[in-house]
């Protein structure tokens, strides 16, 4: 039986997850997927995860050592699990700054797929999907039924003053204001 493109990034989710746990590498499901596990739609793509910048190294060995296909693309700040057509991207910096050990240590461990692990925390989820906005990838509309589903999540203030200095950002928290998702965000 063929398994869906999207079954087939869950599996690998869960591998990914699993590999990483047992070998005690410090992570968190971040990105599309960790707002899903908090309410916000499925992402159509693939999975991330986020280590620490000092623990980059050791996930790659363990991902390896698990049986893994493990890839080195040209970026410097990811590695990708690759099976078949799907991939999930192992990320130690974001948005040009190393991933502090505090980011992986906020997350909060929930079921995923039936497989326990560390989620990112609601208001980091938000706060580096705002601060990946520049002139190159500017889509508020994917970010919208996130900021709605998260809502009472997320600690709204502290993403104000995160966010201050990316303009697009700011222009996201005036637009939820705008449209009553969350009234008061940009006023601070």
């Amino acid at each position: 039986m063929q398994t869906s493109p999207r079954e087939q990034v869950h599996d690998l989710l869960k591998r990914t997850a699993v590999a990483l746990k047992q070998a005690d590498v410090p992570f968190a499901l971040c990105g599309g997927y960790a707002a899903w596990v908090r309410g916000a739609p499925e992402p159509d793509h693939d999975a991330d995860f986020l280590v620490p910048a000092g623990e980059a190294e050791r996930a790659a060995k363990a991902l390896a050592d698990a049986g893994l296909q493990v890839v080195d693309p040209a970026e410097d700040w990811l590695l990708k699990v690759v099976r078949d057509d799907v991939f999930v991207d192992v990320i130690w910096r974001s948005c040009g700054r190393p991933a502090e050990p505090d980011l992986v240590d906020r997350a909060e461990v929930l079921p995923v797929l039936s497989v326990q692990m560390p989620v990112m925390a609601p208001t980091d989820i938000v706060v580096s999907k705002l601060m990946a906005l520049d002139e190159h990838y500017c889509d508020f509309g994917r970010l919208l039924p996130v900021a709605r589903a998260m809502r009472e999540q997320v600690d709204w203030d502290l993403v104000a003053r995160e966010v201050d200095g990316n303009d697009f950002a700011v222009a996201f928290l005036v637009l939820i204001d705008r449209l009553g998702i969350v009234p008061g965000v940009s006023r601070g």
